[in-house]
This record gives C-alpha cells, structure tokens and sequence, in this order.
C-alpha cells in the first residue's frame, strides 16, 4: 500500500512531515511517497534522521501557500498537492495527505479524481471526541451553501464512516440544529429533518450544540458553514480551557501541589482533546482517498493521517458509499427529486 504526502503543507512542513513518515513507516507496513522539492527534502531528512526505505520521493517544483486561493490549483499543476494527487489518479498511490492549504486540498480532489457516482457534494468528516467515544461532524467546512439533498448525502456518507473505521454497527444520526423539536430551524434544517425521517438511517432528530460532546449522536449532519465554526469554537475552548486550568493551578502553592498530583489525569484529558491523536479528517464523497489534516499537523498528526487514510483504504469506504448511493431506492429518489 502506497500513500502520497504533500511534504510542503503545513505550518512545520516539510520537517514535521518527514519525521512524521519515519514513525508511520515504523508503525505500520505502509510505502510512502514524500511530493515535494526535493533537495529541500532530503536534506530534511538528513537533518531529522528520517531516511527510511519504505519512503521515496517525487519532486514537485512548487507549493501552493495557506494564503493562496484554491482555485491556483488550475494554475500550478506543479504545485505538491496537485502532483501528490494525480498519483492517486494514476493508481501510483491509494491516498493523499495534506496539511496544507485546505481548500486547495479540497479543489485538487474535486477536479483531479472527481466525484463518486451519485454525489454531488463531498464532505469533510471531522472525528469529534465525546463522553461516549467517538462521533463524526459532517460537514466540517467544504461546502457552505447547500441544500437538502447534500446533507442527505452527508448523513449517508457519516454513517458508513461511522460503520467502517469507528465500528459502530448502527450509528445515531442527528441532525445539528438550534433546538430539539421538530419545528426548530431553518429552512433548510426542516425540509432535512423532514427527508432523514424517512431515510433507511438511525436517525434520532435534531440535537443541539451543546450535545456535540455528549455522544448523543454518533454523525452529526450539518452544512459546512455551521460545521466549521462549531469545529472552531470547539478548537479555541478546549485550548482557553487548558490555559485557564494552568492559571488556576500555579496561581497558589496548594493549586500547585495539587496540579502534581492531578498531572496523570491532565496528561489522559489533554491527549483525549488533541486533535493529533485522530490524525486527519477525510473528505468523503471523492474518487479516491484525500486526506485533510491540521495546518499546525505535528510528527504525530502526519502518523495518525496515515493510519486514517490506511484504514479508509482497508475497509473499503469509498466502495461502500458508493454501492449504498446507487442502490438506495430512497437516495436515489431524493437525488431526483431535488
């Protein structure tokens, strides 16, 4: 199994991503592919200590920057992400990581490997920690205007997630809204709930924003727009409450006391919240596997990105999706009818 790394994105690439290929190649029985300048990448390597014979390089002779729009895909088709996942295209590689631009990740997806059959809007699943384990946030940011019959789809795409790499063997689908009852909502939250009543899903109804970590549902549909600032909030409030905890604890001698004593629980808390232990979020919905992870990705996130887009490729989800999205009688009606 062959992966593709785009070595230049990310806030601490390409070091960040070099070491990160070194502990996945030593974690699992993986071939990597490192795209990206490659003078700039051995001697990354060297620098780190990261030589591995299960890695290789492909050199691309530019980069998209965070700041560039995603749209200079179409224009730098020597740009990492772009060269990264045309070796997908071309069966050289099963999956593609980046921490880099996400949009561009996203639009060298959609334009280079393009669409499932029957879907119109991929859509980035976010695992999300909860009281309960684990759930998956759909959409977390690719599409921001939809309409109901994307977040069908969504909720489709969530529960063969959900089904495939958590486990789950009948997820809960809820539907991200202002309140629980059936009237809450806009327009477009309303029809859905509407059409996820009668869709051949464990759909549980509405749940609100303060359920989001109480393992209420095990896929949480939304639109991208809702999806990001509900990841983001969630990102800014885990962080603030760590540094409130860490003010509080050194403000007295008996807080710090305390803070010893409590320091192996801290260590579980803050490892249950980083963003680094699940690694990376797939976006679903595309011919191929296209993994986006964090632009502050550490060695660690760029490992477990591996790991995800190892299981994804193992488990078939791109096959099951699209098996379900042709031969659902009610997805394909919804699709119609839209």
């Amino acid at each position: 199994m062959k992966i593709a790394l785009d070595a230049m994105g990310g806030d601490d690439a390409p070091l960040a991503v070099v070491v990160g290929a070194k502990m996945a190649c030593e974690a699992f029985p993986v071939e990597l592919v490192l795209v990206g300048d490659e003078a700039v990448l051995k001697k990354a390597q060297v620098k780190c200590g990261a030589m591995h014979p299960a890695i290789s390089i492909v050199h691309a002779k530019t980069q998209i920057q965070m700041g560039e729009s995603p749209i200079m895909v179409r224009q730098k088709k020597d740009a990492s992400i772009c060269v990264a996942t045309e070796l997908v295209k071309n069966k050289e590689a099963v999956a593609v990581i980046s921490a880099g631009n996400t949009g561009a990740s996203m639009a060298a997806a959609f334009f280079i490997l393009g669409r499932l059959p029957g879907i119109d809007r991929p859509a980035i699943a976010t695992p999300l920690p909860t009281l309960k384990g684990v759930s998956v946030l759909i959409d977390a940011g690719a599409n921001v205007d939809c309409k109901p019959k994307h977040l069908v789809a969504f909720a489709l795409m969530g529960y063969i997630y959900a089904k495939d790499i958590l486990g789950i063997a009948k997820p809960k689908v809820g539907l991200l809204n202002i309140g629980e009852e059936d009237s809450k909502g806009n327009e477009l939250t309303k029809e859905v709930f509407l059409l996820l009543k009668e869709a051949p899903l464990n759909f549980i109804g509405n749940i609100e924003g303060k359920e989001l970590y109480a393992g209420a549902a095990d896929v949480i549909v939304c639109d991208g727009f809702v999806g990001n600032v509900a990841l983001k909030v969630s990102e800014g409030l885990a962080e603030a409450i760590v540094q409130f905890l860490k003010r509080e604890i050194m403000a007295t001698s008996i807080g710090r006391l305390g803070g010893l004593l409590l320091k192996p629980a801290f260590k579980r808390f803050k490892t249950k919240i980083d963003y680094a232990e699940y690694g990376g979020a797939p976006l679903l919905g595309i011919d191929g596997i296209s993994i986006v992870s964090h632009g502050r990705s550490s060695p660690k996130a760029i490992k477990n990105a591996i790991r995800v887009a190892k299981e994804s490729f193992e488990k078939g989800v791109n096959r099951h999706i699209q098996e379900e999205a042709s031969s659902s009688v009610f997805y394909s009606k919804i699709q119609a009818n839209e």
